[in-house]
């Protein structure tokens, strides 16, 4: 059993099992990725305008891929999750066309958090537990070229914060090898992602891999590790804002706007950060979908984010 390291000197943003691997592994090898924040371009002291500068063809920058030895199309790609370690800083963002709320914020915000130990600081009252998670994470289709912007079979844009260390995933191979790569890794991240970035941070990110036989799996499938609280931030309660109707999409929008009025008049924050705190820490829930025509989402705030 060999330990790797893969550099992120060489990003790319698509799946494709043309792309040339970076490394090739045996089942039960373990890869350190070093990652790039995001999209790979923001830096630590940037500004709003700096920021409206990004290149969105770039939006992803992930590390790999890596090939493992005998994973053939049918099999499952394990991947056991076991260190996620930041260097020091991340951000993340407002669009004013993007997002779960798109067109309700006419200006770009970027929000800049400092990383320290087990704790994201967003502001100075506020801290909150890093959990961090690869965003992306995926396995070259059986054909053509897959972009980082949604999830799929592949994996891909997965963005669920539970990936943490200490979880085990499974993926379908689709091409030979499997050509693994991962990236987007965010220091933590409510459920739901509303904003359209948890805190977007570069990371050490290490992995091991396995191959199962086999398997025939649609997609993505994970098993989060025993003990394990769903948060680390649940020891004080949650403030929770919910919202009732046909469209479950509109009734997210609607829990998050409340969620946002609440932020701001309870915590003096401004209308962005209110936005950037619920993507990074407020978690959207499906509280019911079986009263028709009625369904309930709710948003809930945790409440031991606040010094």
């Amino acid at each position: 059993m060999t330990t790797h390291h893969v550099d992120d000197r060489a990003p790319h943003s698509q799946f494709d099992r043309m792309l040339p691997p970076r490394l090739t592994v045996r089942p039960g090898d373990t890869v350190v990725f070093e990652t790039l924040e995001g999209g790979g371009q923001v830096q630590p002291g940037w500004t709003a305008a700096d920021f409206a500068r990004v290149d969105q063809s770039r939006v992803h920058a992930l590390t790999g891929p890596v090939r493992v030895e005998g994973a053939e199309p049918g099999d499952a790609l394990r991947v056991e999750i076991l260190d996620l370690q930041h260097k020091g800083w991340g951000w993340t963002a407002v669009w004013p066309a993007f997002g779960l709320l798109a067109g309700e914020f006419p200006e770009l915000y970027l929000h800049h958090c400092r990383l320290v130990g087990d704790a994201c600081e967003f502001s100075r009252n506020i801290r909150i537990p890093f959990e961090p998670f690869c965003g992306v994470m995926g396995v070259a289709p059986a054909e053509g070229s897959l972009r980082t912007l949604a999830p799929g079979p592949h994996g891909g844009n997965l963005d669920i914060r539970h990936l943490t260390p200490g979880t085990v995933m499974w993926l379908p191979v689709l091409a030979d090898g499997a050509l693994f790569s991962c990236g987007d890794c965010h220091a933590a991240q409510g459920d739901g992602e509303v904003n359209g970035s948890g805190i977007e941070a570069p990371m050490s990110v290490t992995l091991r891999f396995g191959v199962e036989k086999g398997a025939n799996l649609t997609g993505l499938r994970f098993q989060t590790p025993p003990g394990r609280r769903l948060s680390l931030a649940d020891e004080q309660g949650y403030y929770v804002v919910t919202a009732h109707g046909p469209d479950l999409y509109a009734n997210s929008q609607q829990v998050i706007r409340d969620m946002i009025a609440h932020l701001v008049k309870t915590y003096g924050l401004s209308r962005e950060a209110a936005y950037c705190l619920c993507g990074a820490a407020v978690d959207l829930k499906i509280s019911e979908i079986v009263d028709r025509p009625d369904w309930i989402v709710s948003a809930y705030l945790p409440l031991a984010i606040f010094r």
